[in-house]
């Protein structure tokens, strides 16, 4: 035992100094922490010394490694097509609503198949399994409904804070801190459909690199990461932005990653103020907003940034030719208002008492689209 605590402090301290890790020790440091080897002080410390030092692809990969392998319960939905995910990591300066969960249903309206792997809020006021749950989605349930929701409904959401989707240790530890770790990201890689292709916001700049090279090393074949930046430049979001530019690495199916930065003027849009993305304090409101935005009542700033981060996944998976055609084909499929049918169908399938959540889910309906 004495050892055992050795070897791991030992590389603690190493990550203190500024000293990476290979793959191979971050997914014995992980599988460590994940089976409970070493006590909380020392996960604690290894968990806060990576993070500051900020992780490279190969501990990404490896910490995913550890995740995936000993602690995520494990589905494989049969659908046709690639199966995509998106999310964010969490951790960014600035607080939106729930940008990706829309875009997601957005793209699921337009047959691209989604496989969503999220958590409640850790660092933000309304993660996306909190306005799912909102929203009627049955978030507390086993690998198997959500399973037949992807292949049913062409959506579904895995709780990574579930002890039905990792019930070793996971949400254990998520549940205990408040901060942004490496598990933010590393954690959201560990999906149990294990997709493909992928869309990825982050809290920084500099992770937008090494998370698609991650990607790539853990086997997606088409993945965009994003981070995107408000007016100034200084401060940052986990989604494509609509208040300045935003920095995205793009991973082909050749294996190469190419990167470059996009303005809203180029897609099309028009920049918003902070204010009009932001997330509503009471999620009852931000599930009724989500509604009225899906059944494409809405226009404005909300709409805008929805089109744009859908564009990505229709764009990676063929459905647009670029990113510019792929956010004037979002806003054709929310005018159409596909995706409130979609949800729909979602909340049907990702549940325990369908005939309970359709009552529920057409009085939020019709609250949210019945005139002022």
């Amino acid at each position: 035992m004495e050892e055992r605590l050795r070897y791991f402090g030992r590389r603690v301290d190493a990550l203190i100094k500024g000293r990476n890790l290979t793959r191979e020790e971050a997914r014995e440091m992980f599988r460590q922490v994940l089976t409970g080897e070493q006590p909380d002080l020392q996960q604690g410390a290894f968990l806060a010394a990576i993070t500051a030092k900020g992780a490279t692809p190969e501990e990404i990969a490896g910490s995913w490694e550890a995740i995936y392998e000993l602690d995520t319960v494990k589905v494989r939905p049969e659908v046709s097509g690639p199966l995509v995910e998106n999310c964010g990591t969490g951790m960014d300066s600035i607080k939106t609503f729930n940008i990706s969960t829309a875009a997601a249903i957005v793209a699921a309206a337009d047959g691209v198949c989604m496989a969503k792997h999220g958590s409640r809020a850790i660092t933000s006021r309304c993660g996306t399994v909190d306005i799912l749950e909102a929203l009627g989605v049955g978030v507390e349930c086993d690998v198997s409904l959500v399973k037949r929701s992807i292949e049913r409904a062409g959506i579904g959401i895995f709780n990574g804070m579930s002890g039905q989707v990792h019930p070793q240790a996971l949400c254990r530890i998520l549940s205990q801190i408040r901060f942004g770790t490496i598990l933010n990201i590393a954690a959201s890689l560990a999906n149990p459909a294990l997709p493909t292709y992928g869309v990825r916001g982050v809290y920084s700049r500099e992770m937008v690199l090494p998370i698609a090279r991650a990607m790539h090393e853990i086997g997606y074949r088409r993945a965009m990461v994003v981070h995107g930046l408000d007016a100034g430049g200084r401060r940052g979001m986990d989604e494509m932005s609509t208040l300045g530019e935003t920095l995205v690495a793009e991973l082909g199916e050749d294996g190469e990653i190419v990167e470059y930065a996009l303005r809203p003027e180029e897609m099309g849009l028009e920049r918003c103020r902070e204010e009009a993305i932001g997330v509503e304090p009471d999620r009852s409101m931000e599930a009724l907003r989500m509604v009225r935005m899906l059944s494409g009542e809405d226009r404005g700033p909300r709409r805008d940034i929805i089109c744009l981060n859908a564009a990505p996944l229709l764009y990676i998976t063929g459905r647009a030719s670029d990113l510019e055609e792929g956010v004037a084909r979002a806003g054709e499929i929310l005018e159409s208002g596909r995706p409130v049918q979609k949800l729909k169908d979602w909340v049907m399938q990702q549940s325990s008492n369908p005939g309970e959540h359709r009552e529920r889910f057409e009085v939020l309906v019709e609250t949210a689209c019945s005139p002022s």
